[in-house]
């Protein structure tokens, strides 16, 4: 076999075990609004764990839903999750207030446990946003189901003002925070 044939060879393995590690186990989310502040700011760049809960199998209907070596979400976590049925585009990110067992009540926008509504019912949690404005939360779509939440963010990877330069834009104060 010719050298370059197994460079050819090396470098597609490395590459398709980055592109499995990536898909199943971390993934980078920039922050795009300000939605998230004053926690996370635009230009974050955000390092999820989708393995914080057990990997997530969805089958797209062809398989049932299920998470191999499921651990819990815990409250007060910050996760990173879809919407159900398409009703909004993208991942979102979120505080966990409530979890499966807990009950919940609304009193002026604000999350009272325990009270009325029960988040019981098979792996439902109640997520906040993080900025009070922010409406993509469980006040506007009520609870939110496990097989919709990605995984736990980890930590501020890096930060970057994309308005600047790529040399002058790192916030040097926001790395892994």
């Amino acid at each position: 076999m010719s050298n370059w044939l197994k460079f050819v060879i090396v470098f597609a393995s490395a590459f398709v075990l980055m592109l499995a590690f990536r898909a199943l186990a971390l993934s980078v989310y920039t922050v795009d609004g300000k939605g998230l502040q004053p926690v996370y700011i635009r230009g974050d760049r955000l390092l999820v764990n989708k393995w914080s809960y057990g990997l997530r199998i969805d089958g797209g209907g062809m398989l049932p839903y299920s998470r191999l070596l499921r651990k819990p979400i815990e409250r007060g976590d910050i996760v990173l999750f879809d919407f159900p049925e398409d009703t909004i585009q993208g991942e979102f990110i979120a505080r966990c207030k409530a979890v499966p067992g807990d009950s919940i009540r609304i009193q002026n926008r604000m999350v009272v446990i325990p009270g009325l509504k029960d988040c019981a019912d098979a792996d439902y949690y109640w997520l906040e946003a993080l900025h009070p404005r922010n409406p993509a939360d469980s006040k506007i779509f009520g609870l939110i189901s496990e097989r919709n939440i990605i995984g736990r963010v980890v930590t501020i990877l890096y930060s970057h003002d994309d308005s600047k330069n790529i040399l002058e834009g790192y916030r040097q104060e926001r790395i892994f925070q």
